[in-house]
């Protein structure tokens, strides 16, 4: 073992120790004759940790006898209590004595078996070295557990200012690190003020503490404020506040929140579409009927088709209402972009307002793409409002659709958009444009840069999701002050499959003008003059048919008659028991009826009901007299 340097007598002379000193246990009478002479105190354990060797002095410290440790029953634990420095601490003696030492133990390899364990030189030090070691100590546990802890702390006196803080209290209320004696309330926002100023009375007061959130003054953060009372000694109650960022949980909160809001409007806009979808359907079929008996030239013609055409204007309203809550049935088709746009242009022009001017160029040839017309609306909708909310003192919104060829793969991040034929609408605002910080992150779901109560954030994320879903990209391109344009690129359908279309269906049709049929159908619908004009409209295409205005109504119907139905026509949403309760039970009877399902609108439990049952055609409302005719037979040519 090694010590160097020297240590002093009580003469103040100097005692130089040896270099080396031989292992312990081989000690010879000489040298143990030299360690009890020294000023210091010597020691060795063995591998239990029992104190095997002491000089003289570490002896008449601990007020012991050679034959107390020769007995083998003293524990260095026993006799040594280090604190925080485990090289500083006390000896205890016999007498319960704590004195103030400093342990250097011998360096080196000390576990070799058989050996001792451990052993050093122990210093006495003086009760002053000792207080200043115990401070030196505490204030590096007060750095430790104050200043470097994650949760802002801050000491309040009775005026409301802060006397001492952390680096957590100071960079979540902005509070720079020479500033002193501030006032709290000066850190919040305006508005919480005096919550803040009142909570702190009342805690001082002795008030048991609650919890308050409060906004950063001049900062979007958020921080919730405990404030404890604490006594100082001699000055009075003082406050100990504690800080943390709820931010985050409070953007949650307001997110679900307005997501409940969303669903509710979602909710009331299906209700609506349903009933009102019923309406339409009666008056629209009503129409065809009426259309059969008079021919172009007639007088009531044209009556007959103003009705229909104002009707089908409605539908129109209804199919936007339920895109823009996110509720509309899916229905992939063949369709044109050019006619979907300008069907939806009079929506547009009321929703962006009188001071933005609306600019749309449709591109020539424009290719057929397959998608949801319901979802693309909704899409070019969240598009336009989120324009015209950019543009708040007006400016130009420009649509452009186009044929786009990608003949190399395009990188944008994370995105590549693949070679091949495209079709790409293009929406371009003059508004206040888009940081740059903020485009990586615009598609994000509940992700906005607008105010509290002015965006729900998710009108870019449905864009996102909706262009994805149909195999497109959408990518944007803006600063600040220029604008913003989003680019959304569609596949092309295959030109032979769009030209083979129906243009009402969206299904190839290999008949589309003769839509007479032979078979049995069983229809089960609750709105009275949809069934009538259904039945009607099915009879008068060569099909026997039989119409229930309920589920029960219809399984009677299915008992009586005892053959099997070629088609089943049922609405989706109905009292007593709904369209897949009715397939289910019918199919147990006629397990290969082909299923056509009518509805203006269905329920999330519903749609998906419907999605797990195979071979369903679904026809959405309202429908033409040729539209369900066309669908019945499409249906029917699979069995024959």
């Amino acid at each position: 073992m090694t010590y160097t340097g020297s240590v002093m007598r009580n003469d103040d002379s100097s005692l130089e120790l040896p270099r080396a000193l031989p292992e312990v246990e081989d000690l010879s009478p000489e040298f143990q004759s030299l360690i009890d002479g020294w000023p210091i105190g010597f020691f060795a354990c063995d591998d239990f940790g029992r104190l095997t060797i002491a000089n003289d002095r570490l002896l008449g410290w601990l007020g012991l006898a050679p034959s107390d440790i020769q007995a083998g029953g003293i524990a260095w634990t026993d006799i040594f209590r280090p604190e925080g420095d485990p090289n500083i601490g006390n000896l205890k003696s016999a007498s319960g004595e704590l004195l103030p030492v400093k342990v250097t133990e011998r360096t080196g390899d000390v576990a070799r078996p058989g050996n001792l364990s451990r052993s050093g030189i122990i210093e006495r030090i003086s009760s002053d070295e000792t207080a200043s070691r115990r401070l030196a100590d505490l204030e590096a546990r007060y750095e430790m557990f104050f200043k470097a802890a994650p949760a802002g702390i801050a000491l309040i006196d009775n005026a409301g200012r802060v006397v001492e803080f952390n680096t957590a209290f100071g960079r979540l209320l902005d509070i720079d690190s020479d500033e002193t004696r501030m006032n709290l309330v000066d850190k919040v926002a305006s508005r919480d003020r005096d919550t803040v100023s009142q909570e702190l009375r009342q805690v001082a007061a002795g008030a048991p503490p609650n919890e308050i959130e409060v906004q950063v003054d001049g900062a979007d953060r958020v921080i919730a404020l405990n404030a404890v009372r604490i006594e100082a000694n001699g000055n009075g109650p003082l406050v100990m506040a504690y800080a943390r960022d709820v931010t985050e949980r409070r953007n949650l909160e307001a997110q679900f929140t307005q997501s409940q809001k969303m669903q509710a409007v979602g909710q009331l806009a299906g209700g609506i579409a349903h009933d009102f979808n019923n309406l339409l359907t009666a008056m629209i079929g009503f129409c065809d009927l009426l259309l059969m008996r008079h021919r172009p030239g007639e007088e009531s013609f044209a009556d007959i088709m103003q009705v229909k055409q104002n009707a089908n204007r409605a539908a129109n309203l209804v199919r936007q209402l339920l895109a823009f809550s996110r509720q509309q049935t899916m229905a992939p088709k063949i369709i044109d972009i050019t006619d979907a746009i300008a069907e939806l242009s009079h929506l547009l022009r009321r929703l962006i307002g009188e001071t933005i001017e609306l600019n749309i160029t449709h591109g020539r040839d424009l290719g057929k793409v397959r998608v949801d017309q319901g979802q693309l609306e909704q899409v070019i909708i969240n598009l336009a409002v989120n324009a015209r909310d950019a543009m708040p003192d007006g400016g130009t919104l420009s649509i452009r659709t186009a044929n786009m060829t990608i003949d190399d793969p395009v990188r944008r991040g994370a995105e590549v958009m693949p070679t091949g034929d495209y079709v790409l609408i293009e929406v371009a605002d003059t508004g206040t444009g888009i940081a740059p910080e903020d485009q990586e992150r615009i598609f994000e779901p509940f992700f906005s840069t607008k105010s509290v109560g002015q965006g729900t954030g998710l009108g870019l994320s449905t864009v996102y999701g909706i262009v994805r879903q149909t195999g497109g990209f959408v990518f944007v391109e803006s600063a600040i002050g220029n604008g913003a344009r989003f680019s959304i690129f569609l596949p092309r359908s295959d030109a032979l499959q769009a030209a083979k279309a129906n243009p009402v269906t969206g299904v190839e049709d290999c008949h589309p003008r003769d839509l007479t049929g032979r078979g049995t159908i069983l229809l089960v619908e609750d709105e009275d003059a949809v069934r009538m004009f259904g039945a009607r409209a099915l009879r008068n295409k060569g099909y026997t048919v039989f119409d229930a205005n309920s589920g029960p109504a219809a399984l009677r119907i299915a008992e009586e008659y005892g053959g099997e139905f070629d088609v089943l026509v049922t609405d989706v949403v109905m009292p007593e028991m709904d369209g897949p309760a009715v397939i289910k039970a019918i199919r147990q009877k006629s397990p290969n009826i082909e299923v056509v399902c009518i509805s203006g609108y269905a329920e999330d439990a519903i749609r998906q009901r419907l999605a797990e049952t195979p071979n369903i055609r679904f026809l959405a409302k309202p429908f033409s007299l040729s539209q369900l005719a066309a669908t019945v037979k499409d249906v029917l040519k699979r069995t024959r």
